[in-house]
């Protein structure tokens, strides 16, 4: 589908437009969203402003934003897509911008903004009897009510929004699960959270809707750690950290890391604990997250007792470790750490010389070939050379195996 969208962006920009306005729930669904967004920026690059095919891609653009925690970025979209069709009459573009405006003013914590916006998209919603429009506003209201501690009117919205199943795409109604789950685990109901998000789980696999599988999962893995259900939090959170990698979705990877650190403290691995949170930190902070989303004064008291446990300088350590992760790193220590079975046995470092571990960390942490070669004042191809060297003593033929190498022996 990718090279059909492609094609006709080449031969026919208004095909290509309408083709990914009837794609974009689709994407969704299958968690391709962020994986298009090369192909839509540049779409929407090369359409008219404020036209229809514009206004749908400027949509996807915005989703893929926010699902990539890139909040700012999102935010802009959404507000271009607003200014746009500000002038015209009541549409469902209109509804669609301040709806997107909503969620990333809420997720940067400006509670009365997101409010604002998702109460006019609401209105505009219902004048022009647009469902999905209203069901994603009711979600965004739900969502600033339970940000600002509000949880019965947020329980109330969600299960208003919930209601509303006629005339919306599947995947779109779907998140109300995602959404009521969360709600009443901040309103304390945790058995309903329990008998809602175990529907909806099994709703999503059952069509294979990875985006809101992975919405799902984080808080499920929540709901295990509260009850104490170590094992199934660790399957579970194992499955929702490899969707968010496969998706790109980094906001869900951002709570399944923070996660891990708290799945780690409860089974007294203390550094591994503070590793992912400091990451979950940092990670956040890139994003521009003033506040981090990750964050549950639940994790106060076993913050201090790791730091505690393993004294001042292990616990610097541990977090200067985690704080310097990539994305790719994280996901690939958190995946480690999840893996079911007693821990892989590190590989023996004497088998590498000293350049080759300082190529080893450098792939860790993310650095393409070319950047690898700049950094050593060296070719591309000696990279290259070097690189298959340590893949024959190491036995890691992908790039993710020499970054999971590099992080059982320490090196990041």
């Amino acid at each position: 589908m990718r090279q059909v969208l492609a094609w006709a962006m080449g031969h026919d920009m208004a095909m290509a437009l309408r083709l990914a306005g009837a794609l974009r729930w689709w994407w969704f669904l299958r968690g391709r969203l962020a994986g298009e967004y090369p192909l839509l920026r540049e779409a929407a690059g090369r359409a008219e402003p404020g036209s229809d095919g514009w206004c749908a891609a400027q949509f996807c653009l915005g989703w893929t934003a926010a699902f990539s925690a890139d909040l700012a970025g999102s935010l802009g979209h959404f507000t271009a897509l607003r200014d746009a069709v500000a002038d015209r009459p009541p549409c469902p573009a209109l509804v669609d911008a301040l709806v997107g405006r909503s969620n990333a003013l809420r997720e940067l914590r400006q509670i009365p903004e997101a409010t604002d916006d998702a109460r006019r998209a609401l209105a505009v919603a219902r004048e022009i009897g647009y469902a999905a429009g209203e069901l994603l506003a009711l979600v965004g209201l739900s969502g600033a009510a339970d940000f600002a501690g509000d949880y019965d009117d947020a329980v109330r919205l969600a299960r208003q929004a919930a209601q509303i199943t006629s005339g919306v795409p599947g995947v779109l109604a779907r998140v109300c699960s995602y959404l009521l789950t969360g709600v009443l685990i901040d309103a304390g109901d945790l058995a309903a959270a329990e008998r809602v998000s175990a529907a909806g789980l099994a709703r999503a696999r059952d069509v294979g809707d990875l985006w809101n599988q992975g919405a799902l999962l984080p808080r499920i893995v929540d709901l295990d750690l509260r009850t104490g259900r170590v094992d199934d939090a660790t399957a579970h959170l194992r499955e929702g950290l490899q969707i968010a990698v496969r998706t790109g979705t980094w906001a869900d990877l951002l709570d399944g890391l923070s996660h891990c650190g708290t799945l780690c403290a409860a089974t007294g691995r203390h550094a591994d604990a503070l590793t992912m949170w400091a990451a979950s930190e940092a990670l956040a902070g890139h994003e521009g997250f003033t506040d981090p989303p990750w964050f549950d004064p639940r994790q106060e008291e076993p913050l201090r007792e790791a730091r505690r446990v393993l004294g001042p300088d292990g616990a610097r350590a541990a977090e200067e470790r985690g704080g310097a992760m990539s994305w790719d790193t994280a996901a690939e220590y958190a995946l480690i750490l999840t893996a079911p079975g007693p821990p892989a046995m590190a590989p023996e470092l004497e088998k590498l010389s000293a350049r080759e571990r300082e190529l080893v960390t450098l792939v860790a942490q993310g650095h393409t070939n070319a950047q690898i070669a700049a950094h050593l004042s060296i070719s591309v191809r000696t990279v290259r050379s070097h690189l298959d060297q340590i893949r024959n003593k190491a036995g890691s033929r992908r790039r993710a195996d020499l970054t999971r190498l590099a992080l059982q022996v320490g090196l990041v």
